[in-house]
């Protein structure tokens, strides 16, 4: 119950406008034919961002050397940007009692946002043999 209720005050505080970012930046990524992974990494974590009480990011076991290029290009192109956003929405959000768990929502969306490629979200608790927690 009580994540549904944190959900939802995310939801109306910080978790709509930043699923309409994500969402808007992986439609751009995915016009670009080259970029599509970095669209469809967009969208996942639009959708983390959307809801992110009750779940967790952790590696994918099967990612590979691709996914680490590509996260060393997403870091250089986007990753640092998003990063600095979401440090700075979290400070934004700590000034109030309410805030401090939406603040550390964001915090917890820094992870995903920094390496997003080889990253999958899975609910709470769900262990993925092979992974390890990055958030």
């Amino acid at each position: 119950m009580l994540r549904l209720v944190l959900n939802v005050i995310w939801l109306v505080l910080s978790g709509f406008w930043l699923f309409l970012g994500y969402l808007a930046a992986g439609i751009v990524a995915c016009l670009l034919i080259v970029t599509i992974p970095f669209g469809i990494a967009s969208f996942r974590i639009g959708v983390y961002a959307l809801w992110p009480f009750g779940r967790d990011v952790v590696r994918r076991p099967t990612a590979g050397a691709a996914s680490t290029i590509g996260n060393v290009l997403w870091i250089i192109l986007f990753g640092w940007w998003l990063v600095l956003g979401h440090i700075g929405t979290a400070l934004a959000l700590a000034v109030t009692i309410i805030g401090l768990p939406m603040a550390w929502a964001n915090l917890k969306l820094i992870p995903v946002s920094l390496l997003p490629l080889g990253s999958q979200i899975v609910d709470a608790g769900t262990y993925v043999p092979g992974s390890r927690i990055a958030g």
